[in-house]
């Protein structure tokens, strides 16, 4: 017997039965993703706009503190990148915006988590469906087979029903196989869109701090305060010179002007 005979044997004896089970036990898996992805999407749901606004109204004010204490507060991934940026705001724009794109990665690591399940499973159940169907039409032409060799009327009258039924069979097999492929495929789809737009308002809540960061480099000390731009004593001071000198020049240049007339007259 070939290896071809072998195959053929082995698939005849183990039916479409076994791929039936394990498409329902991938089906059970797949929606048991789905309901987890579904609630976790759901818990880190938050009002962007509010946020943006509560943001930049604490930023407006200096108190870091009271900006690092309302995105702590939200349960959104957006605001867990914005508090990164927040920690590293005393060491300027830059600082804050690579700590921002680090959490930015983590963040984004954690929404995709076992959708790789659900792309799979939506690309290759209607393959593992039609391995099913495949034995289910072996099965029904080895059974034609048998008919063919017999010769009593009974054999020959029981054969196309056998025949039927395995063909039946092959075909609920392919429409489990798209049953578990169409939902996997849909929401893989639906959470990879939800994903998107949650590093597009990542980006967009992160813009507001770095806006504030470099519209007023230095401005956040470790307090948390704002503090007011004062010059220093020494620049003051210099400055304060440098005025007393400039208009002591100007007075020299205007009595060298008023004497030299007089001075040419008294030649002549």
């Amino acid at each position: 017997m070939n290896i071809v005979e072998k195959s053929k044997a082995v698939m005849l004896a183990m039916g479409a039965k076994p791929v039936m089970w394990l498409m329902i036990a991938l089906s059970i898996l797949s929606l048991a993703i789905i309901l987890e992805r579904a609630y976790f999407f759901y818990s880190i749901t938050d009002d962007l706009e509010t946020l943006a606004r509560e943001l930049a109204r604490a930023l407006r004010g200096g108190n870091l503190d009271e900006a690092r204490k309302r995105m702590e507060a939200s349960p959104s991934a957006e605001a867990a990148v914005v508090v990164a940026g927040l920690s590293e705001a005393d060491r300027g724009a830059e600082s804050a915006e690579e700590a921002m794109a680090g959490a930015t990665a983590l963040q984004r690591m954690k929404l995709e988590r076992r959708l790789a399940y659900l792309g799979t499973l939506g690309n290759n159940a209607p393959f593992i469906g039609l391995f099913g169907t495949v034995i289910g039409i072996m099965e029904a032409f080895s059974k034609l087979g048998e008919a063919g060799k017999a010769t009593t009327a009974a054999s020959s009258v029981s054969a196309p029903a056998e025949v039927m039924n395995s063909i039946s069979e092959a075909l609920v097999a392919t429409a489990v196989g798209l049953a578990v492929a169409i939902p996997a495929v849909a929401f893989y789809n639906f959470f990879q869109r939800l994903i998107k737009a949650k590093v597009t308002n990542t980006d967009a809540l992160s813009r507001v701090l770095l806006a504030h960061l470099k519209g007023a480099p230095g401005s956040f000390p470790t307090g948390g305060r704002v503090s007011p731009s004062v010059p220093p004593a020494s620049v003051k001071g210099n400055g304060e010179k440098a005025e007393k000198a400039s208009k002591k020049s100007e007075k020299v240049v205007e009595k060298d002007d008023e004497d030299a007339p007089s001075s040419k007259g008294g030649e002549s």
